[in-house]
């Protein structure tokens, strides 16, 4: 059976066969002796990493050992709450960090700056009126931004949508052919506001490109 390490666009730690296409971790263990999901985090550090780093090779879920989380791409994971880890991406970290600061006309912000940034948008409930989403704002949002629509998730790309699964990204389809229904942010204000000022995020290797 699949261990529960696979994380949606909401943040939420799921029991899912495919792996994805990078990990990441929330502080220290999360799982209990029986490898069960017992707590969300152990830090306001969330990070998304790099599956390869220097030869390195972990058991997963192993005693006192951080938990090994898995997304279907950096898209995901920024959703879902996390940045990019400052060891083994460092370059992707330090051009986050200055998009951010250049969001708020700051200098490039520290870990623990972008950390408690964080830490208060995740507490935001799904649903809550800061997440909501104008409909003839949808297309003016920037590449890798993350929406909520019902129970389904959906990536920006090229003015496009991206039906959003563990194990991919469906048909693009236009903003427009939403129905009626609220739409709501995945992606933190502060991370939109990053990906709006030049970072440019991972989607998933098969995930449809707009033509050049």
């Amino acid at each position: 059976m699949p261990y529960q390490n696979r994380v949606n666009p909401a943040g939420t730690i799921c029991v899912h066969p495919a792996r994805g296409e990078f990990m990441g971790n929330r502080g220290g263990a999360l799982h209990d002796a029986d490898q069960r999901i017992v707590r969300h985090q152990r830090s306001r550090a969330w990070l998304v990493c790099v599956t390869a780093f220097k030869g390195r090779r972990r058991k997963l879920m192993q005693p006192n050992r951080y938990t090994e989380l898995f997304f279907l791409d950096e898209v995901t994971a920024l959703a879902a709450g996390h940045r990019p880890c400052f060891e083994c991406r460092r370059k992707d970290a330090f051009a986050f960090a200055e998009a951010l600061g250049k969001s708020r006309d700051e200098e490039r912000l520290s870990a623990p700056a972008i950390d408690a940034l964080l830490a208060v948008e995740r507490k935001r409930s799904p649903d809550a009126p800061e997440r909501l989403v104008a409909r003839e704002g949808i297309s003016s949002l920037p590449d890798g931004v993350m929406i909520r629509q019902g129970g389904t998730h959906y990536a920006l790309r090229g003015g496009r949508l991206l039906p959003w699964s563990f194990d991919g990204y469906g048909a693009p389809t236009d903003p427009d052919a939403l129905p009626g229904c609220p739409v709501h942010l995945d992606t933190p204000a502060s991370t939109v506001a990053a990906l709006g000022h030049g970072y440019r995020p991972v989607f998933h290797s098969g995930c449809w490109r707009p033509e050049a």
